[in-house]
């Protein structure tokens, strides 16, 4: 529907002043803080995306993934009985295997998802991406994370974008497909929306703002565009896409923040991790840090806690 995305505007110093004032929310404290925190983890996608991956460190993720939160912290909490794990395990295809294999060994059924169409920069071949999410689903990856070609949406190529990611969402199949828009380097906050807005059209499960590998990754006012984006496709079409933000996520109270956006802006039943998810890597370990701080009064020395 060309005709939803010729009408764009968006109101560039309205959307910056809004977000500056999410920067000054208050964020909450005591058990309710601790539970906005477990929430948080149910929605992490834990990710190591290294070129110096091997087996033993994505096992060693998946250990994590199974037991996010130390037993007596959980304990404390009365939380220990909730089968309280990350949303997903998050790797390049090559790794999927591993994943797989690490979190079968250690008993639950967590997804692994996997990177794929010329992550992180969209540089390749589109026959290229395609045959990377194939084999991708092909090792047993539940979700896909694709990457869009920017070139596309800085040249107003929407039609050539549109199909680009509709073949990507076919090569899929049955796996949830979350589609990266690259938001630091897409030029503007219209530009967002209109990509966010064709990402939905071609079929994508979630849209997601940053590879992490940007210079600018997941901000407010971006992801205000593109929580304003999925709320109008809802309105449209009844049909509810998920959102993620990823990038540059690293402490206990930005999590916090953005799980108080997405319900002031889509509402509750977005704060699931079937249409939410937190890309991160180092987060995990910021929000155990403060549920040991809520439990003990004092914060853990080095040790006291695995390593994320």
């Amino acid at each position: 529907e060309l005709s939803w995305i010729s009408k764009v505007y968006v109101n560039r110093p309205a959307v910056v002043r809004h977000a500056e004032q999410i920067k000054k929310w208050k964020t909450v404290k005591g058990n309710w803080q601790a539970a906005w925190l477990l929430k948080a983890v149910t929605c992490i996608d834990l990710t190591t995306l290294s070129g110096d991956d091997t087996p033993s460190n994505v096992r060693r993720l998946c250990f994590k993934a199974k037991h996010p939160i130390r037993e007596d912290l959980l304990r404390a909490l009365n939380m220990h009985d909730k089968g309280i794990t990350v949303g997903a395990v998050c790797v390049y295809p090559a790794r999927v295997s591993d994943a797989l294999n690490a979190l079968r060994d250690a008993g639950c059924n967590i997804p692994v998802a996997s990177v794929a169409a010329g992550f992180p920069s969209g540089q390749t071949p589109l026959e290229t991406k395609l045959t990377e999410i194939r084999l991708a689903v092909e090792y047993g990856a539940r979700e896909i994370d694709i990457v869009i070609s920017r070139s596309l949406v800085l040249t107003g190529q929407w039609e050539g974008l549109y199909e680009e990611i509709r073949l990507c969402r076919e090569a899929c199949g049955e796996a949830h497909m979350k589609t990266i828009l690259a938001t630091g380097e897409l030029g503007s906050l219209a530009n967002v929306y209109k990509a966010s807005m064709i990402a939905m059209m071609a079929g994508s499960d979630f849209i997601k703002t940053s590879t992490g590998k940007e210079v600018e990754n997941a901000t407010f006012p971006v992801g205000i565009v593109m929580m304003r984006a999925i709320k109008e496709y809802y309105w449209k079409t009844g049909y509810k896409v998920g959102f993620k933000p990823a990038g540059g996520i690293r402490t206990a109270k930005e999590a916090i923040t953005w799980l108080m956006l997405v319900k002031e802006e889509l509402g509750v039943e977005w704060l699931t991790p079937e249409l939410f998810r937190l890309g991160a890597s180092s987060l995990l370990g910021d929000i155990e840090k403060q549920i040991f701080y809520h439990v003990h009064g004092s914060y853990p020395s080095q040790h006291e806690l695995a390593m994320a």
